[in-house]
C-alpha cells in the first residue's frame, strides 16, 4: 500500500504512528525474541502463499456527491475524485472489494436529496461497490423507500429505479411481523476458494434519532447479539475470516491514539472470530486494533476512505496479517474520473433551474464551528429564523441538523438546503422555566455525548465542572431578566425535536403545540429580509464557567 498522505496535514490530523495499523497472528515474547519454536513465524515461503486481500470502505457519504471541503486548505471531497482513487487502488490488487458502512444517503445535497437519493446509488454502482449496510439516514424517507433504492422499485415522484447492483446485509434490522432480518445478516466472499464473512449492523440506538413515523415495522436489536449470532452461523460453513460493517462510530485521542465510543465497546464483546470492523456514523478517523481486531472510520462526505490490507492463509483459511490506511481525497493529487464526472454534469443540469436561485449575499463566512461555550454564528442565524417566523419567546436547534456551512459571497438556495437538507416542519409549544432548564441539562447525555443546542431569545451559563449532573447554572431572556421556573414561555423547535430526536425527551412534555412552514422556507425567507450583504456571530448566548 503506498503512502499518499500530506504528513504537514496528518501532524495536525493526529499522530503518525496511529496512522498505519498492522496486526499480526504471531506472538512476540516479552523479551522480543520470536525466534521460539514454539511460535508460529512467517517465512518468505509462507508469505508467498497468502492471498492478498484488499478492502476499500467508505463511511458517511450522505448524498455529498458534488460537494468540495477544506483540510488543511487543501481542497478534499467530490464523487468524481473518490471515484478515481478507488479506480488506482483497485487496480493495485485483483482480490479487491468495495465496501460501505451506511449512511450513504440522507441529509444529502440537492443533487442527490431532490432526485430521490437515486444519483447517489448510482454513482455508487458505477464505481462498483460490492457491499454495504443501513445507516441510521438510509431510513429517513422510510422503510419502502430505502428498499426501492436497495432492491429497486417505482416511485411516484422518480418513476422506476433498478436500485443498487450489490447487495446490503444488516443482521440487527427484524421486521416485526415475520420476526426475522429485513436483509441477509451476513454475506460470504471468496479470494482464490477461501472465504470471508461479511457481517452488517446499524446502531441500536437508530429510534433514538430517527423519526418514529419512518420505522414503522421494524425494531433494532443489540448489535453485539446479532454480530455474535451471524459469526456462529459463518462458523458452522467453515468461515474463519470475519469482517463486520458497523454503522457504529468512535474516535481517537490526537495525543494517545486512544480510541473511544461505540465500536470500541462492541469490539471488545463480540467473538474472536472477528477480525476488522469498518465504521461509521461519529464522522471522524479512526485507525486502531481494539481486542485484537482492526477498526477503522474514514471521516465522512467521500473526504477519505480507509484501505485495509489482508493477508489470508489458505492452510488455516484465517487472516494473519492485517494494516490499515484512511487515505485523504486530496483534488489536488489527482485527475476526475471522467465517467463519473460526465454523470455529475447530468444530475447538476436537472437541479440548476431550483438549486441556482439566489437569495442572499453573506457578508462573511457562517459556520456551524461552535466555540468552547457551544455556541455558533450558522446556529445563531437559524435559530432567530425559526423564532422570528413563530413569533416564539424562544428558539431551539439541535446542532446535529444542521449539514454545512455558509460561505462569503452569494447565497443561493441550494446551499441554503445543504444546509437543512430534512424538510422538517417547526412547532411551536408551551413550556415552563422548569422544563427549559431540564431541555438544556439534556444536552448532556449518557456515554459522554454532548448535543449543544442553538438557542434564540435566551442565554445561559454552564459548569464545565466534571462530574456535574445538572450543568446549566442561570437562565436568562436575551435582556437578562432571569427566567421564572414557574412561568410559562413559548418555545419553536423542529418537528424531529418535537417528537423527543435525540434524546431531548422534555420537548415531549410541551403542550398548545402549533406547527409551522418547513425550516428551509423560514431560514430562506429570514435571509431575504436580512440588510444585504447579511452577517451572522457568536454573541455569548452560551457561557462556560469553569
Amino acid at each position: 500500500m503506498r503512502a499518499t498522505l500530506n504528513w504537514d496535514a496528518v501532524k495536525k490530523a493526529i499522530p503518525a504512528f496511529v496512522l498505519t495499523t498492522t496486526i499480526s497472528a504471531g506472538f512476540v515474547l516479552a523479551n522480543g525474541n520470536s525466534d521460539s519454536p514454539d511460535l508460529p513465524n512467517n517465512t518468505e515461503n509462507d508469505k508467498n502463499r497468502f492471498i492478498q486481500v484488499q478492502l476499500l470502505g467508505l463511511n458517511d457519504l450522505h448524498g455529498q456527491l458534488d460537494r468540495t471541503r477544506k483540510f488543511n486548505g487543501r481542497y478534499v471531497g467530490k464523487v468524481e475524485y473518490l471515484a478515481a482513487y478507488l479506480k488506482q487502488r483497485k487496480g493495485e490488487n485483483k482480490n479487491t472489494l468495495l465496501v460501505h458502512a451506511g449512511d450513504m444517503v440522507g441529509g444529502s445535497a440537492p443533487v442527490s436529496s431532490l432526485l430521490q437519493e437515486e444519483p447517489t446509488i448510482e454513482v455508487l454502482n458505477k464505481i462498483g461497490f460490492n457491499l454495504g449496510t443501513l445507516g441510521n439516514h438510509e431510513f429517513d424517507r422510510g422503510v419502502k423507500e430505502m428498499m426501492r433504492l436497495i432492491h429497486g422499485g417505482t416511485n411516484p415522484k422518480a418513476g422506476y429505479f433498478e436500485g443498487a447492483r450489490f447487495p446490503y446485509v444488516c443482521a440487527n434490522v427484524i421486521a416485526e411481523k415475520t420476526g426475522k432480518p429485513i436483509l441477509p445478516p451476513y454475506e460470504i466472499k471468496k479470494f482464490n476458494g477461501i472465504p470471508i464473512g461479511f457481517i452488517g449492523v446499524v446502531l441500536s440506538d437508530t429510534p433514538k434519532i430517527e423519526n418514529a413515523s419512518v420505522l414503522v415495522g421494524v425494531k433494532f436489536t443489540d448489535e453485539v447479539k446479532a454480530i455474535n449470532k451471524a459469526v456462529a452461523e459463518l462458523k458452522k460453513q467453515g468461515v474463519k475470516a470475519i469482517v463486520v460493517l458497523a454503522h457504529n462510530g468512535g474516535s481517537q485521542s490526537a495525543l494517545t491514539g486512544a480510541a473511544t465510543g461505540d465500536i470500541i465497546d462492541i469490539a471488545t464483546k463480540v467473538d474472536d472470530e472477528v477480525d476488522v470492523m469498518f465504521g461509521g456514523h461519529t464522522h471522524t478517523y479512526l485507525n486502531a486494533e481494539v481486542n485484537g481486531k482492526l477498526l477503522v472510520e474514514a471521516y465522512s462526505y467521500g473526504t477519505a476512505f480507509s484501505d485495509v490490507d489482508l493477508e489470508l492463509d489458505p492452510a488455516t483459511k484465517e487472516i494473519v496479517t492485517k494494516k490499515a490506511e484512511i487515505v485523504y481525497v486530496y483534488q489536488d493529487s489527482i485527475k476526475p474520473d471522467e465517467e463519473i464526472k460526465r454523470m455529475m454534469k447530468k444530475y447538476e443540469a436537472k437541479v440548476a433551474p431550483i438549486v441556482s436561485k439566489v437569495v442572499g449575499a453573506a457578508a462573511n463566512d457562517i459556520t456551524s464551528t461552535r466555540n468552547k461555550s457551544g455556541e455558533s454564528a450558522l446556529g445563531n442565524l437559524i435559530a432567530d429564523s425559526q423564532r422570528t417566523a413563530m413569533n416564539s419567546d424562544f428558539a431551539f436547534m439541535n446542532p446535529a441538523g444542521i449539514r454545512a456551512d455558509i460561505q462569503a459571497g452569494e447565497v443561493n438556495w441550494g446551499e441554503l438546503f445543504t444546509i437543512l437538507p430534512f424538510k422538517n416542519n417547526l412547532v411551536k409549544m408551551t413550556l415552563t422555566g422548569d422544563q427549559i432548564r431540564r431541555v438544556l441539562n439534556q444536552q448532556w447525555q449518557p456515554k459522554g455525548i454532548v448535543r449543544m443546542l442553538q438557542i434564540s431569545g435566551l442565554k445561559y451559563t454552564w459548569s464545565g465542572t466534571k462530574g456535574v449532573k445538572r450543568k446549566v447554572l442561570d437562565i436568562f431572556r436575551a435582556d437578562g431578566t432571569p427566567i421564572n421556573p414557574d412561568s410559562k414561555y413559548t418555545v419553536t423547535v423542529t418537528s424531529y425535536l418535537a417528537n423527543g430526536g435525540d434524546d431531548f425527551t422534555v420537548f415531549l412534555e410541551g403542550t398548545d403545540k402549533v406547527d409551522g412552514p418547513v425550516d428551509i422556507d423560514v431560514v430562506e425567507n429570514y435571509v431575504k429580509q436580512l440588510k444585504q450583504p447579511f452577517a451572522s456571530l457568536i454573541e455569548g448566548r452560551v457561557t462556560k464557567i469553569k
